[in-house]
């Protein structure tokens, strides 16, 4: 169940839904409390909400269950840095890195930390703290509402958490200056107009345009400073031999690949083949040139082949400092063709790392559907490998001794054990319902009745077993309706028949009013939680025959001859909302 959940959250992280995956990892923190990968993921997504005080105790918690691991290091230092701590998170950062030297991650948070440190302090003598006060009073709220220019902000989720940041933090405000509808408050608050510069960065939640949208898309390596004003293109330099001789083989390598994808998408896979072995012969410093023939061998089910070639672009990624996304295609193929060759549950465990890798490289929601399908297909192939009917039933017996001793605790392990080696076995759920029966524990009883109703439904024990724990339950109306439905199987079964007697005393009992008044209501709350009872409560018809039967009786002897409307009032008869006398 922690792994649905943590799978749930991941889905709508990758979506960007920060507030719904935070709510799906604290589910799984719930299921699995010692499991630093589920704080970690919530840092993160807290960070996406800039709750960074919230974060940095998730981040803090990773690294205290896993010291030994880089990525709760990375974490920490973000939550550090979104609190306005540059010292910290250069720390944080620098210990990450000396578990993981390599990590890209860790490098780039370092050198946006260390420039956070280095910058010089904002002037003034108020400072941030003092400005983010004005933020701490009840007027705050009252002031924005009331000014047409900020009261449709109230309504933005990322303006509320960035108010609450500033609230709960007030030199965090400085963080938030670059953002127009701040510079806003603030000036209402300060009763000044704020000139802000043409050239300030957009709010983020402002999509910016298209061009904008390119230069945030370009590698930090790449990116440089530009003036407002486009500069005049430079004159093309004259290219020696050897970079003229390199320019044009990157090119052909570029058409070997078209070409390989043009026959990849009519499935001619040899010539494919042919064409991005050549690119690659060509030019070995682009490793899409590996994956794509990697996707082929997929397709052509030569998944050894596969494996190989998205090893080699994963080390030669490494070795070429490749987009994270082309190292994340590689490792998500391989763990594709891992899938294809596992016949074994230890097999699936190497394809779901695979793909776990991939995705600490990139977030991609393709990947992550492959994990989860890998997980499953794990999970059946383990209850295969532990199937076994002639093991099921020696456990079953074993069970049915403890039973007869009385003993239901060591019972239900047996049973649990036979349900393992054989899980479509309706006479091992209908012994544990006993046992739980037993033990009072009725709600795991009843679901074990379902199920075995499930699995086989002329199985009379099953209605016997499920309508007697309904009746215990004191659920009068809904174990009637059990009994009847195995009476349909099995019409002179005893059990059933006297199942169905005991039944309509205690209903009978309430309709003369031989019960407690206290029994009587716990039976109409039990009653008022089903569905189907307030629906019919609901129901504007069912509504004015009852008021019928209160003050004009003979109109409500009308409603009666109506087979639908008759057999809703038993209903509520049965479960001691209405009262016939």
């Amino acid at each position: 169940m922690a792994d649905e959940a943590k799978a749930k959250g991941n889905a709508a992280f990758s979506a960007g839904r920060f507030e719904e995956a935070a709510r799906h990892f604290t589910d799984a923190i719930a299921l699995a409390p010692d499991n630093h990968v589920l704080y970690s993921n919530r840092s993160a997504a807290l960070a996406s909400l800039h709750r960074y005080s919230d974060a940095l105790a998730d981040a803090q918690k990773t690294v205290d269950l896993k010291p030994d691991w880089a990525k709760g290091y990375s974490r920490l230092g973000a939550a550090h840095l979104g609190l306005g701590d540059a010292a910290s998170a250069v720390a944080a950062y620098e210990k990450g890195l000396e578990l993981d030297p390599s990590n890209e991650g860790l490098k780039a948070g370092l050198q946006d930390a260390k420039k956070a440190a280095a910058a010089p302090p904002r002037r003034g003598s108020s400072g941030p703290d003092a400005i983010g006060q004005m933020f701490q009073g009840p007027e705050l709220w009252s002031k924005i509402a009331s000014d047409p220019s900020t009261r449709a902000y109230l309504n933005e989720p990322d303006f509320m958490h960035m108010m609450r940041e500033v609230q709960r933090n007030p030199s965090s405000i400085s963080m938030y200056l670059s953002d127009p509808r701040m510079m806003q408050v603030l000036s209402l608050m300060l009763n000044v107009k704020i000139q802000r510069p043409e050239a300030s960065e957009p709010s983020q939640s402002t999509p910016p345009p298209p061009k904008q949208q390119q230069q945030q898309q370009t590698p930090p390596s790449e990116t440089k400073a530009r003036d407002v004003e486009p500069e005049p293109e430079a004159e093309p330099m004259d290219l020696t031999d050897e970079e003229k001789d390199r320019k044009q083989t990157k090119a052909a390598a570029q058409k070997e690949k078209e070409l390989g994808n043009a026959a990849y998408k009519k499935k001619d896979f040899e010539v494919a083949i042919q064409h991005y072995t050549k690119a690659l012969e060509l030019d070995d410093e682009d490793i899409s040139y590996l994956t794509n023939r990697a996707a082929v061998y997929i397709e052509m089910g030569k998944y050894d082949e596969c494996i190989k070639d998205c090893d080699k672009a994963v080390e030669r990624g490494r070795e070429l400092r490749a987009d994270f996304k082309m190292i994340s295609r590689a490792l998500t193929r391989k763990g594709t063709a891992l899938v294809k060759l596992a016949k074994t549950s230890k097999d699936f465990d190497i394809a779901i790392e695979t793909f776990q890798k991939a995705l600490t490289e990139h977030r991609n929601p393709d990947t992550l559907k492959k994990l989860n399908e890998a997980e499953k297909a794990k999970k059946e192939l383990e209850q295969q490998e532990y199937y076994d009917p002639k093991l099921a039933d020696e456990e079953r017996e074993k069970g049915n001794e403890f039973f007869k001793e009385q003993k239901y605790p060591e019972a239900i392990k047996h049973y649990t054990e036979a349900l393992k080696r054989n899980p479509k076995d309706p006479r091992v759920y209908s012994n544990r319902a006993a046992c739980y029966t037993k033990l009072g524990a009725m709600p795991e009883g009843l679901k074990d009745a379902e199920k075995c109703l499930e699995l086989d439904p002329t199985f009379t024990k099953g209605y016997t077993r499920k309508g007697a724990i309904q009746f215990f339950m004191k659920e009068y109306d809904k174990a009637v309706e059990t009994y009847q439905a195995g009476l349909k199987h099995d019409p002179n079964n005893q059990e059933l028949l006297d199942g169905v007697k005991r039944c309509v005393e205690q209903i009978n009992k309430a309709n003369r009013g031989e019960i407690s008044q206290d029994e009587l209501q716990e039976r109409q709350n039990k009653a008022m939680q089903d569905p189907e009872i307030q629906n019919i409560l609901t129901d504007p018809i069912m509504r004015q025959v009852l008021i019928d039967f209160q003050e004009n009786p003979s109109a409500a002897q009308e409603h009666l001859k109506n087979p639908g409307v008759m057999q809703k009032i038993q209903k509520l008869v049965s479960a001691g909302i209405v009262q016939m006398r």
